[in-house]
């Protein structure tokens, strides 16, 4: 006996499936949190989607602007799960994705190199540091 296509999903299912988020639950808290938008609106985790909505999703500090073309409910391997969706690329996101690489290269990494509870002297320094 063969399945049905889909019709609709969950797009807190989808997003799982499609490997934006590691587990449903995280995918849930993205959507109530505001970061996932469906044709312009913001989506709760209990919003079905269908190919041909068109999704904006924030996820590792960016935007991404998706097309759905395929529905899935559970997780796919990487190659089957990008089929799922269309990356709309503009000039805007090619922008953000230098500008960031721009930050992270400017933004100073600081690592202790201390072990345990600092001495005097370690924390005259640390205390340089935070002034």
């Amino acid at each position: 006996m063969r399945k049905q296509p889909l019709e609709t999903v969950r797009i807190d299912r989808w997003l799982n499936a499609a490997r934006f988020y590691k587990t449903r639950s995280q995918a849930a808290k993205a959507c109530e949190g505001g970061k996932v938008k469906v044709n312009g609106t913001t989506a709760k985790p209990h919003k079905f989607i269908k190919p041909g909505d068109y999704l904006t999703v924030h996820v590792h500090d960016r935007y991404r602007n998706l097309e759905v073309l395929a529905l899935a409910e559970r997780g796919l391997p990487a190659a089957k799960a990008q089929k799922l969706y269309h990356e709309k690329i503009t000039e805007l996101t090619i922008e953000q994705k230098e500008l960031m690489e721009l930050m992270k290269k400017a933004e100073p990494v600081h690592h202790i190199k201390y072990k345990g509870r600092p001495t005097k002297k370690e924390r005259r320094n640390l205390d340089k540091w935070k002034i």
